[in-house]
């Protein structure tokens, strides 16, 4: 069985094939406007790259949307979340594109976008939950490639179209266009999208007893002191860290956000009983139980110790792929070689690797699946030592020496396999991740996973240039693959493997 039961009549537009597409549209979108389109807009209007670096900051509420998850699992639906916030983020960038054309626009819109990732966080959260409460642990396998596919079509809609139309037609334009499209997918999934849970407590609830006046001030006052620390405190204790020990210069400040939370559940971890008797003093407290639940398992620690190693390698990898193409002497085919060959081929390898573990199970594929991401670092170090001529030659020239036909499709299958191997990974991740979340707390333990699973990636991209310098492309791309054997080690040991031993 592919769906959960529901009481609505069928239509061919509530099928799974449909909604799992649009809700992921829907999520990667409002993402890569706030992250990455804003960046380009913000350069276009002649903002400095200082002033662009605090966008950074717009980060932050993918990192800690754990924090507010057990409320997406305990009030309302998530449905009813899920369309609550695609109808504010529609509202929000129809106001961003009418406020782009004013003086203080730029300003304003930086307010705004920053508000913008929470409702967008919040949004993740609430169709990472509903995918879970929609879908039986095999139907969840069986799609993961399909929503895959369908966030990486809507980063590409946003970082390609909508970024054209705001550098040509111009921004107004292009917010409306956003705002456009997101519109759309809100009409639909308020008409088609299946109702699949049922409401313990209204969302109602909660906004009358979260929406005081000391919530408010809390609010407020939370506001400011971020800023403080990260524009006063922040700036001068990085300054000081970061010419002891320069490697600290690659994290960012919602980079640091995303290191707090391990070292919490770190935190919780050693001292986990110490902790539970104190949350679970209050027995009703749902938001205690959620972050208990998620530690109080056997084996839990294994579990995160493989979801933020699990990708170690291929981070280390990507945060040096781009600058090697480059000192190769291919930037100005890294266009053609990223979008018509990297994206269709990490989507194949999505939806491969959920068919094959659908069909085949976790357990069978976890391994051959791991192994074909983490063979792409040792494809590059061939690549890179049979290309040291050229490295040699176009490093840093200001007129680069061609490479050959025959080397730049080497190049493009080299690029093909790597992204078609991450495809199979990320098959593995989510999966893995959904294997994680206990039935009553889907939404918050998914927040928690996601947020762990960037923290590899943080501390592999700082150490990434550091490496590659002193070792070479080479070199560096064989050590990389070393990274990788740790968290494949810990498949041995890890729990979730199999669906009658998930989580809940």
């Amino acid at each position: 069985m592919s769906t959960r039961n529901s009481n609505e009549k069928k239509s061919p537009l509530s099928i799974p094939y449909v909604w799992a597409f649009t809700t992921y549209f829907a999520e990667g979108l409002p993402y890569t406007i706030i992250r990455m389109v804003s960046s380009v807009f913000f350069r276009d209007m002649r903002v400095s790259l200082e002033a662009i670096g605090l966008t950074s900051l717009f980060g932050i509420p993918w990192v800690i949307k754990f924090l507010w998850g057990p409320l997406i699992d305990q009030f309302g639906t998530k449905r009813k979340w899920m369309l609550i916030m695609q109808f504010l983020l529609v509202l929000l960038f129809l106001v961003v594109a009418f406020v782009s054309p004013l003086p203080l626009g730029v300003a304003i819109i930086g307010a705004l976008l920053f508000f913008g990732a929470f409702l967008s966080a919040t949004h993740d959260i609430a169709i990472d939950g509903y995918y879970m409460e929609a879908l039986d642990k095999e139907a969840q396998a069986k799609f993961v490639g399909y929503r895959v596919m369908a966030y990486r079509l809507a980063m590409m809609a946003g970082t390609g179209i909508i970024v054209t139309i705001g550098t040509t037609v111009g921004w107004l334009s292009a917010f409306v266009s956003g705002a456009g499209v997101l519109g759309v997918l809100f009409i639909y999934h308020n008409f088609f999208l299946p109702r699949v849970e049922t409401e313990t407590s209204r969302i109602w609830d909660l906004v009358k007893r979260a929406f005081t006046a000391r919530f408010i001030v809390g609010c407020a006052v939370a506001v400011l002191l971020l800023w403080a620390i990260r524009s006063l405190v922040w700036q001068r204790l990085s300054e000081g860290l970061t010419k002891a020990l320069p490697f600290l210069k690659g994290i960012s400040f919602s980079a640091w956000v995303a290191i707090g939370l391990l070292i919490a559940l770190i935190g919780l971890a050693l001292f986990r009983n110490k902790i539970k008797e104190r949350l679970l003093k209050d027995k009703d407290s749902f938001y205690s139980q959620a972050f208990i639940d998620y530690m109080d398992r056997e084996h839990m620690s294994v579990a995160i110790g493989f979801i933020i190693l699990m990708r170690t390698g291929e981070s280390t990898l990507a945060a040096m792929a781009a600058p090697f193409m480059v000192d190769l002497g291919v930037k100005v085919h890294y266009g053609w070689l990223s979008g018509g060959v990297g994206l269709p081929f990490s989507i194949i390898g999505a939806m491969v690797g959920g068919f094959l573990i659908s069909t085949f199970s976790l357990r069978r594929t976890i391994w051959p699946l791991l192994l074909a991401q983490n063979l792409t670092n040792l494809v590059y170090m061939g690549l890179a030592l049979g290309m040291e001529k050229y490295l040699a030659l176009n490093t840093g020239a200001e007129v680069v020496t061609y490479i050959g036909n025959f080397n730049l499709f080497l190049v493009a299958c080299v690029h093909a396999f790597d992204q078609f191997a991450g495809g199979l990974g990320t098959a593995v991740l989510i999966t893995f991740l959904m294997r994680t979340c206990s039935e009553r707390f889907k939404a918050a333990h998914f927040a928690i996973g996601t947020g762990l699973m960037n923290v590899s990636g943080v501390l592999a991209g700082v150490a990434s240039g550091f490496l590659a310098q002193r070792l070479g492309y080479g070199l560096y791309f064989g050590l990389t693959f070393l990274f990788s054997i740790p968290g494949m080690c810990l498949i041995f040991f890890i729990p979730f493997l199999d669906i009658e031993n998930r989580a809940d």
